[in-house]
């Protein structure tokens, strides 16, 4: 992903700032910085972002057109600045008529005001006006909050929502000869504005408002009354270029801005009457087949006969469709043909899985027909005969990552493009050991619906933050709101983490592995692998992958939320490695939930995250000098420490008094040794319906 947002600074209207350093040392010869939002600029393009400045000509509908955020820096007239001596700091009618449609139509503006607003004989304070906010013409001083010992360098005192955290990560943030606003211009029927900070008590005037939010139509502006705050010379003052940057995520973040979420997967394949008649044939078959595939009732088998044979005919016509899958179908046809000759016993598609070959054609947009008889993971259990057309999503920056650091060729990210009912259920993946086949063969492939784990997430995230009414940071929203950029931060996720189950000490795949074992040992390795895929967003983050920040809300919140409230409570590993996470960072103070509130201290989350990565692995590499029930005994010891185990865990007591025989000791496990907490058990209620509304969704329901 080339970029989040499109930002654009206008430097058209005599503004006191800008984002080039040639043009900032023109200005000011002796101090640039003085003149500069360089800084600000690259903050930006640092989280992801494109910044672009609008030099010249006017700012009307065509020059609005191609960015998603407007930033109006302080302007004036050369009395009272130095500037960038381009136009009049005053915006004509038709340019801020323009200015309010871009944002009703769900563009974000920040409007940099000043002190004395008044006198700059600019437009800023009719802009604002037109979003209900009033510019006042003052001089904050404070006394006592005050940033250096300097009166008029004052505090800013946040105001807190239930919706939005514009001070996520930020401890303080000061302003340099402030202005005030407040709240009191009309703006349009809808409008919503919000103070995001105010003055303290002690200060001259007491509490008024130094920034606002305002959600108009389907866009967002940000209003504050201090232009310096983000000024070379003081952006990194405070926490102030975490400020900047959340306020500017904020603006482009909401439902409006994000409107182009992803829509529903249009497909030839799909629209035609074939594949209308593949989806009914394999209906018919289903509830004729007993669990593992076959059909066990010799009164049914002239109607399952009759059914495989419209499976045979409808793929044969859906084949000239899918050239590359020539081959592949051809012994798809063959494999019923044969099941249906033998009577349709326990069936064995071996011959045609070999020939299922995603992860040879990973070309973004290639479609591919499956149809064999599988269970779905977290769907229907049963072997039944299922249809699905897939589609990769194969982006270039995903393709040059997987060709250099990040090799894996087993990975295949998919979207639905249709399907029968086994995966009208929770199910999120293709695998090749769901399908009925007479031996195991050496799999290579994975397929993982990026659409719908993103889609799970964006939904489950959004109710479960309504719930503990959690203020979510502006890029987590940002999420929330754009399936296509939560896909893609998916696969990203899903990269890193498959892979790694290759990598380290005592690695294994719990969905590959036979071999039976305590079911927190998959949690670990799951948890592991999800720790170190964080602890990589770091290096991925220093190498401008865009997506990479996005990564680490997406593993804290699926973790947090939606694993350990989703599914049954029998040997659940996700759940319990979603509990194990929630419980360190709870321990050591990062996560609080008090008075029914939810909160993360941001600036706290990845030391944590990462120390709980290197306790893991830790463990992991102690296990190389135990025997095998040793290992499991101190991996058990840890997640008790964090997790308490059911009252009547065998397990707790330790290996004395566990079976010596290993299967009898795996069996002693406890179907949820380690039980929800109270929090857990009031969400997992909380969440039951928003759970359920997630079976079947695609990306387009999000």
């Amino acid at each position: 992903m080339d970029s989040l947002a499109k930002v654009l600074v206008d430097e058209s209207h005599q503004q006191a700032w800008t984002i080039r350093p040639q043009v900032a040392a023109r200005m000011n010869p002796v101090n640039p910085a003085d003149a500069g939002y360089v800084k600000a600029a690259e903050v930006l393009r640092s989280a992801g972002m494109r910044v672009d400045a609008h030099a010249e000509g006017r700012l009307d509908d065509a020059a609005l057109a191609d960015c998603d955020v407007l930033v109006i820096p302080h302007c004036s007239t050369p009395t009272w600045e130095t500037t960038t001596g381009v136009g009049s700091p005053v915006y004509d009618a038709e340019e801020i008529d323009a200015i309010e449609r871009f944002v009703r139509a769900g563009g974000g503006l920040l409007i940099l005001a000043e002190t004395e607003q008044a006198k700059y004989g600019n437009s800023l304070a009719e802009i604002a006006e037109r979003f209900g906010v009033v510019l006042e013409n003052a001089t904050v001083q404070d006394p006592v909050a005050r940033f250096n010992d300097v009166s008029t360098w004052v505090l800013a005192q946040p105001v807190r929502n239930d919706s939005w955290d514009w001070w996520a990560g930020v401890r303080s943030a000061g302003l340099y000869r402030a202005g005030t606003l407040n709240l009191d211009a009309p703006g349009q029927p809808g409008d919503a504005a919000t103070l995001v900070a105010r003055n303290s008590p002690s200060a001259m005037p007491p509490l008024a408002g130094l920034i606002a939010a305002v959600v108009a139509g389907s866009g967002r502006v940000i209003v504050l009354t201090d232009s310096d705050v983000f000024g070379d010379d003081s952006i990194d003052d405070l926490d102030h270029s975490t400020l900047w940057r959340n306020l500017v995520f904020w603006t482009t973040a909401g439902p409006g801005a994000r409107a182009a979420a992803s829509g529903a997967t249009s497909s030839d394949v799909i629209g035609s009457a074939a594949w209308a008649e593949l989806i009914a044939a394999v209906e018919a078959l289903r509830p004729l087949q007993a669990k593992d595939g076959s059909v066990a009732n010799p009164d049914d088998l002239p109607a399952a006969q009759h059914a495989v044979a419209r499976i045979v005919d409808a793929v044969t016509g859906l084949a000239p469709q899918l050239p590359h899958q020539q081959e592949q179908l051809q012994a798809t046809v063959a494999d019923f043909q044969r099941w249906s000759a033998e009577g349709l016993g326990k069936p064995d598609f071996l011959e045609s899985l070999l020939l299922f070959r995603p992860e040879l054609n990973r070309r973004d947009g290639a479609e591919h027909l499956a149809v064999f008889p599988m269970y779905t993971q977290n769907g229907n259990l049963n072997r039944n005969v299922e249809a699905v057309v897939t589609k990769t999503v194969w982006p270039d920056w995903i393709a040059e990552l997987e060709a250099a650091d990040y090799d894996n060729a087993a990975f295949v990210p998919i979207e639905f493009v249709g399907f029968s009912a086994g995966y009208d259920t929770h199910s999120a993946v293709l695998f090749p050991e769901t399908v009925a086949t007479r031996e195991t063969p050496r799999f290579t492939w994975g397929g993982i619906f990026c659409d719908r784990e993103a889609a799970r997430f964006r939904v489950v995230t959004r109710e479960a933050a309504r719930i503990t009414r959690l203020a979510l940071p502006p890029a987590a929203e940002m999420m929330v709101n754009d399936q296509q950029l939560t896909q893609q931060t998916f696969i990203l996720w899903d990269l890193v983490h498959d892979r790694t189950h290759s990598h380290g000490d005592l690695p294994f795949d719990p969905f590959m592995i036979k071999q039976r074992m305590p079911y927190w040992m998959y949690a670990l390795e799951e948890l592991r692998c999800d720790l170190n895929t964080y602890r990589e967003t770091a290096t991925l983050e220093s190498a401008g992958v865009v997506l990479a920040p996005q990564v680490r809300y997406a593993i804290l919140f699926d973790r947090l939320f939606r694993f350990p409230t989703s599914g049954t409570r029998v040997r659940n590993y996700d759940g319990l490695g979603g509990q194990i996470l929630f419980a360190w960072l709870h321990r050591n103070g990062v996560l609080r939930w008090t008075d029914n509130t939810l909160s993360i201290d941001w600036r706290s989350v990845d030391a944590s995250v990462v120390e709980l990565c290197e306790r893991v692995e830790a463990l992991y590499r102690d296990g190389i000098d135990r025997s095998r029930v040793g290992y499991w005994l101190a991996a058990h010891e840890f997640v008790s420490s964090l997790v308490p185990t059911h009252p009547g865990s065998q397990w707790a007591k330790g290996g004395a008094e566990l079976p010596t025989e290993t299967k009898a000791a795996v069996d002693a496990v406890l179907p949820d040794e380690f039980p929800l907490n109270v929090f857990y058990e009031a969400l997992r209620k909380s969440l039951a319906d928003t759970i359920e509304s997630t079976r079947g969704i695609t990306g387009a329901a999000a």
